[in-house]
């Protein structure tokens, strides 16, 4: 895939945007900033979207600014010069496909149908805009229509709110979804760009989905292990579960049966998407021990611990 494409599918959520006035891009774009989504699809709807681009990328430069509902090669060669780093169209024009195609310009098009998918193929594309989402049948249209071809994969975009966003997510072909809920026009209009940023950082929790697994416990050894379990079992009531390397209690505590990571144990914390736990608190600086790491068969994290340990807990990320 893309270098471009892998890293909307670790960002997850793509913004879609219509700003009315450049002087808004700015604010804007700390605010997406600060609430976790370094990312943005401009729409070419407005006379602003040109210089917003500009603005964004120019002052954000960690930023992935894309330019939206692009319907000529004119507004391709705007978007490109701003600083724009993909462009995504409402249909699938051949013409705006082959001319971006040419300039390595990753391009994702709207397809609605099997039609769609198949000129997008045509034209060597894997990742395709899935619009408008709802109103064109769903996850379950896309689940439908990905079952013929099975390496296309899609960014939904149209109808997708905090309610749909996980649901839509979860299904593996799709990389991630276009949503305006956290943008909207009359927030940014408003200069309400505080609750931008708790909207958004509302989204990227939501995607996330983060929760507590189990809590490891060391024991000094195999026979310490043993009562621990039992000690827990008998409070909770709980069935034990006896491992290799450790005694499981339910499923809300392991017991070691030798140290491992963490001077107490380990806590394990299960999320949506390891993938994206792992891009996203990267960015907020958070190290991760590269060894303890593993993979599925499509190379996806499904383990990772952090480098560091809290309160003599190890912490690590495992893949619902």
């Amino acid at each position: 895939m893309n270098k471009v494409l892998e890293e909307i599918y670790h960002i997850g959520i793509v913004p879609v945007i219509a700003l009315n006035d450049a002087k808004d891009a700015k604010p804007l774009a700390k605010a997406l900033c600060e609430g976790g989504l370094p990312c943005a699809e401009v729409t070419f709807r407005t006379a602003a979207a040109e210089e917003s681009i500009r603005i964004m990328t120019s002052e954000f430069p960690q930023m992935l600014v894309g330019a939206g509902t692009v319907l000529t090669t004119e507004q391709v060669d705007k978007a490109v010069a701003a600083g724009a780093k993909f462009i995504v169209s409402p249909g699938l024009n051949p013409k705006i496909v082959k001319y971006c195609i040419e300039k390595n310009i990753p391009i994702t098009p709207g397809c609605a149908n099997p039609s769609d998918i198949e000129q997008a193929l045509e034209n060597g594309l894997e990742v395709v805009k899935f619009f408008p989402a709802e109103a064109a049948g769903g996850l379950e249209m896309i689940k439908a229509m990905s079952a013929p071809y099975g390496n296309v994969k899609f960014m939904p975009t149209g109808g997708i709110n905090a309610k749909n966003l996980v649901e839509y997510l979860d299904f593996k072909k799709i990389i991630a979804c276009g949503g305006s809920w956290m943008v909207k026009s009359d927030m940014i209009a408003a200069g309400e760009f505080d609750k931008i940023t708790a909207l958004t950082k509302e989204a990227v929790a939501n995607m996330l989905g983060f929760e507590i697994r189990h809590i490891g416990i060391n024991a000094v050894d195999e026979n310490a292990a043993g009562g621990i379990a039992d000690a827990f079992s008998m409070l909770f009531g709980m069935e034990k579960k006896v491992g290799n390397s450790s005694i499981f209690v339910g499923k809300a505590f392991e017991i070691m049966k030798s140290p491992y990571l963490g001077a107490c144990g380990h806590i394990a914390v299960q999320t949506n998407s390891a993938d994206r736990a792992f891009y996203h608190l990267s960015r907020q600086g958070y190290q991760f021990n590269m060894d303890t790491a593993s993979y599925d068969a499509d190379g996806h994290l499904k383990v990772v611990y952090l480098q560091d340990e809290i309160g003599g807990f190890a912490v690590h990320l495992v893949q619902k």
